[in-house]
C-alpha cells in the first residue's frame, strides 16, 4: 500500500472474494478512520470479484461519500469489469480498466486557451488558493473524480511550492483549452531537478518527498522546467477531458 498524506494507493493482492474482503476492509476502514480521502483501489492481480468483493466496494464507496471522499478502482481486468457491469456498480464507482490511459498529445503551436487564469497565492492562506482552483475547475467538462483528483494535484502542487520555495513568490495559472486543463504552478525558488528526485530512494516512512509521484497518480501529465524568465520551477499538471461516448451504429 502506498499512502500519501489525504491518498492512499490500495493494492488488491489477489481476487476480490470472501477470502480476502476482510483484510482489505480493515485496510481501507483504517485509511478512511485517521482522514484519507481519496483512495485508489489497484486491481492489478485481481482477476475474480465475487459477491463479498462487490459489497466491500460499494459499502467503502458508501462511506467515502459520507465523510466527503472518493474511492476509485484502477487497472480492473476484462473479467472483474464484465461482473461489474453485471452488478450494475459502474453507475457508481470510478473506474479505469486495465491498459487504459489517458494520452495527452502535444498542444498545437497556435493553440488558444478558450480561458486563462493567473492569481498569487497568499502563503498564510492555502486554502483559499486551494478553493480558487477548486472554483475554476468546477465548470469544466470533467468527471467526478477527475474534478477531485486534478484539484487533489494542484494544490499538492501549491503546498510543495509554498513549502520549499519562496512563499511570497507562488503563481497559480489555470488554463482551458478545448481538451483539457493545464494547471501551472510557479514559484521563486532555486529550481528542481526531477532526474534527482527519481534517482532518490524515498524512504517508505519519510514525511516528504512524495508530492511529485502523488500528482503523477493523480493527473495525466506532470512535468516540472525551469521559468522561462527569472529565478524558480514551474509545475504543469494536465488533465484531459472524457472524450464523447460514440453513438452505436
Amino acid at each position: 500500500m502506498a499512502h500519501y498524506a489525504n491518498i492512499a494507493q490500495v493494492i488488491v493482492d489477489g481476487d476480490l472474494d470472501v477470502r480476502s474482503v476482510p483484510g482489505v476492509r480493515r485496510t481501507l476502514d483504517g485509511l478512511i478512520d485517521s482522514g484519507c480521502r481519496r483512495v485508489v483501489l489497484n486491481m492489478a492481480n485481481a482477476t475474480y470479484a465475487d459477491s463479498s468483493g462487490m459489497g466491500l466496494i460499494l459499502g467503502e464507496l458508501r462511506r467515502m461519500h459520507e465523510v466527503g471522499g472518493l474511492l476509485s478502482l484502477t487497472n480492473v481486468s476484462a473479467r472483474v469489469y464484465q461482473a461489474l457491469c453485471l452488478m450494475r456498480m459502474t453507475d457508481f464507482v470510478p473506474i479505469s480498466r486495465e491498459g487504459a490511459a489517458n494520452e495527452v498529445p502535444d498542444l498545437p503551436a497556435n493553440a488558444l486557451p478558450r480561458s486563462r487564469t493567473t492569481f498569487r497565492v497568499d502563503a498564510d492562506r492555502l486554502e483559499r488558493a486551494r478553493r480558487r482552483i477548486e472554483q475554476l475547475i468546477s465548470a469544466l467538462p470533467l468527471t467526478e473524480d477527475g474534478a477531485f483528483d486534478i484539484g487533489l494535484a494542484s494544490g499538492e502542487a501549491v503546498g510543495n511550492a509554498v513549502d520549499h520555495t519562496d512563499a511570497d513568490g507562488v503563481l497559480v495559472t489555470v488554463a482551458v483549452y478545448d481538451d483539457r486543463v493545464v494547471v501551472d504552478v510557479a514559484d521563486c525558488g532555486d529550481g528542481f531537478s526531477p532526474a534527482e528526485h527519481e534517482a532518490a530512494d524515498v524512504d517508505a516512512c519519510s514525511e516528504r518527498g512524495r508530492g511529485i509521484k502523488l500528482m503523477q497518480l493523480l493527473a495525466d501529465s506532470v512535468t516540472i522546467s525551469p521559468k522561462t524568465t527569472g529565478a524558480g520551477t514551474v509545475v504543469r499538471l494536465v488533465k484531459m477531458f472524457p472524450k464523447p461516448a460514440v453513438p452505436a451504429a
